[in-house]
């Protein structure tokens, strides 16, 4: 993100003709919202006086402590590139949330990841680098503009126009997006039919975050202006390879990328591998925040190229964590099983607080798992130690009640309310009738 002052978002809000300003923030949930303000309250937004309502958001608070102050972040500002005519534009500030009292609230999200930052600073790292790869799924609309689940391709993995009848829509995201600031390495059609992928550069961590908030924003908007629907769900269709968010990630100190040493085996540094130890040891826990929804452990399944075993490799895909291949500067972590429905403020954060713990413990690496995970037999697994990530999103959520490491990296407010809300969630899940059951038991009993 470019670095902004109040007299330059003043200066660049009256030459782009914004009438309006998005207010925007995330729910304990990852959901993005917002408040809309006319461009004469863009100073009292700018002086952290906008007040909203946090009893109505999902995992804040209790009505009898509903007034929340908005504290944007100056350095995400943006005026996207539409607005009711083509001369009236929309800006938008992603903002922190504060108490009456001006202190950062502990529900939030966002001053949560920047909490778990500090703690990196505490220990005398720099940065802490993200770069994730979020897949999405492009729908057809039926007649009512309602979402189906009817693509409009059947191209695979690398596939081209005309097969991939998804490219001109991708290829005006990428436009708006690099209109916006982001640097786009790569876009693709994905391995699934009407599945998609668009890489963009790393960046720090809370950054990257606000960026994948854009991202699916820009997304679902440019999808709509071409019929479609786009959806960041897991799985939204039996049979075919489910929407992950690979997160790259690396940690720097003053001497550069903390993951690398040139001299030792793979090229990995101590803090490189008992970072990835600690994820390894809380991976059960961070599936939950990583994997929120009912819908993804639809994912999590073997056959379809998501990770289902707790392990690592320098050399193949089929394990959680992968070490890409590239050194130095570069050197990075790859956690494969996060999905694009995951709050990232939360995912981070959790990954964060089990990577911290990792060298802080300073505990036996486990040894990488170079072949491929997928073929070897339940006895080979048990011979070897490799546990399974958790089947459902109710086994999750108990691992994460039962990790207090994780639970610290989220907080106590976030912790407790997101493990209500998916308590309530799978509750209301296990009590629905699928068409699965009617299609198997309705005639047969």
């Amino acid at each position: 993100m470019s670095k902004w002052t109040a007299e330059d978002i003043r200066r660049d809000a009256k030459e782009k003709n914004v009438h309006f300003i998005r207010l925007a923030f995330s729910d304990v949930n990852g959901i993005l919202k917002n408040v809309e303000i006319p461009i004469s309250q863009l100073d009292k937004a700018l002086d952290n006086k906008m007040m909203f309502d946090g009893s109505s958001i999902e995992g804040f608070v209790r009505i009898e402590e509903s007034d929340m102050y908005l504290y944007p972040d100056l350095d995400t500002w943006l005026v996207f590139p539409w607005g009711s005519d083509n001369s009236t534009k929309i800006g938008m500030l992603i903002c922190d949330i504060y108490t009456p009292d001006h202190k950062p609230f502990k529900g939030d999200p966002r001053s949560n990841l920047k909490r778990m930052v500090n703690k990196l600073s505490d220990k005398g790292f720099t940065d802490f680098n993200l770069g994730p790869e979020a897949e999405f799924f492009l729908f057809k609309l039926d007649e009512n503009n309602e979402a189906t689940t009817k693509v409009n391709d059947y191209g695979a993995y690398f596939d081209l126009a005309p097969v991939d009848l998804g490219e001109n829509c991708r290829r005006e995201i990428v436009l708006v997006l690099e209109e916006l600031g982001f640097e786009v390495e790569a876009s693709h059609h994905e391995t699934a039919i009407g599945q998609h992928e668009i890489d963009f550069k790393y960046a720090s961590v809370v950054d990257a975050c606000d960026k994948i908030q854009i991202f699916k924003l820009i997304v679902k908007s440019i999808a709509r202006k071409h019929n479609l629907h786009a959806t960041f769900m897991p799985k939204p269709i039996y049979g075919i390879s489910g929407s992950g968010m690979h997160c790259n990630m690396s940690l720097f100190n003053k001497d550069g990328n903390a993951f690398y040493d040139p001299e030792a085996e793979l090229e990995l540094s101590k803090t490189a591998l008992h970072f990835m130890t600690g994820v390894l040891n809380h991976a059960k826990a961070i599936t939950a925040v990583a994997n929120p929804l009912v819908n993804s452990y639809k994912r999590l399944v073997s056959g379809y190229e998501a990770p289902v075993y707790i392990a690592w490799s320098a050399h193949n895909r089929s394990p959680l964590v992968r070490i890409p291949s590239s050194r130095g500067v570069s050197t990075r972590i790859e956690l494969r099983s996060v999905d694009p429905s995951a709050n990232p403020y939360l995912a981070m954060a959790a990954i964060i607080g089990a990577g911290l713990d990792g060298i802080e413990k300073a505990e036996p690496v486990p040894e990488p798992t170079d072949r491929n995970i997928y073929n070897m037999t339940s006895a080979e697994l048990a011979e070897i130690g490799i546990e399974k990530l958790p089947g459902s999103l109710h086994r999750a959520v108990n691992e994460l009640e039962n990790d207090e490491v994780v639970q610290d990296a989220l907080g106590t407010h976030i912790s407790d309310n997101f493990i209500s809300s998916k308590r309530v969630e799978y509750k209301e899940y296990t009590m629905q009738i699928s068409e699965w059951e009617l299609q198997n038991y309705l005639k047969q009993y």
